[in-house]
């Protein structure tokens, strides 16, 4: 694998753990919502 190929590569995958920890966050935030609203009825 050249260095430019194994760049790359390290790019991909920053970005997809980026995205997966934003989902992760927004699931969270989400429970966190529903559950002060369930809890204020």
């Amino acid at each position: 694998m050249t260095p430019e190929e194994e760049e790359e590569f390290i790019r991909r995958r920053k970005g997809r753990n980026v995205a997966l920890g934003l989902a992760l966050a927004g699931m969270v935030v989400l429970f966190y919502l529903i559950t002060i609203v369930r809890i204020g009825d």
